[in-house]
């Protein structure tokens, strides 16, 4: 079950971004580099982040073999780096962490990457995975099927850029469900 405490010790198992990225081969390691150094926000999504005033962790379950995690989680990485104190971003291989993928996953079956929003205090917020709808739009127009594309598989800059937004705005709209929230409302008296 999800709850706080469990999300918790889950969070505090989970490793930063680049630890995560280190425990893959070097060729894993070398297309998740490519991604990540190709990402950047612009002025305009900078701003956004740094607006940010709830604090939110952002659980990633994912497989450093995994294509699509290639292709979206350096994205994750650098929106977190914008607002570190209000967005705390981390890893789980899911594969070692089949406890928390069994209880999230999506049409039956444990996709990665999937990506859990919880509050300041651990408490679920939303749920997001496996691909966002930019990328799923770009898989059905090359006519890919079910599989994943291979790690460092070129990915289009249109695409990227439109995916780095979806990821965006998921986490906007999570922050500004935390910010409107009753709950936490109350508890920060605003």
């Amino acid at each position: 079950m999800l709850t706080a405490d469990f999300l918790s010790t889950k969070f505090d198992a989970a490793a930063h971004y680049h630890d995560y990225v280190k425990t893959g081969t070097d060729s894993q390691q070398d297309a998740w580099r490519k991604i990540y150094d190709q990402t950047a926000l612009s002025d305009r999504q900078r701003e956004l982040l740094k607006s940010f005033t709830r604090e939110m962790h952002i659980l990633v379950v994912s497989g450093v073999w995994c294509g699509d995690c290639v292709q979206q989680c350096p994205f994750l990485a650098r929106i977190a780096e914008e607002n570190p104190e209000k967005i705390r971003l981390r890893f789980l291989d899911r594969d070692e962490h089949t406890d928390l993928a069994e209880q999230v996953q999506i049409c039956a079956g444990m996709r990665v990457p999937l990506v859990l929003f919880l509050a300041e205090d651990f408490h679920f917020v939303s749920l997001l995975g496996d691909r966002t709808l930019t990328r799923y739009r770009a898989i059905a127009a090359r006519q890919l099927g079910p599989s994943c594309p291979v790690p460092g598989a070129p990915l289009d800059q249109d695409e990227a850029d439109a995916t780095l937004q979806d990821w965006l705005d998921e986490i906007e709209r999570v922050q500004l469900l935390l910010r409107l929230s009753t709950r936490l409302r109350r508890k920060h008296n605003d």
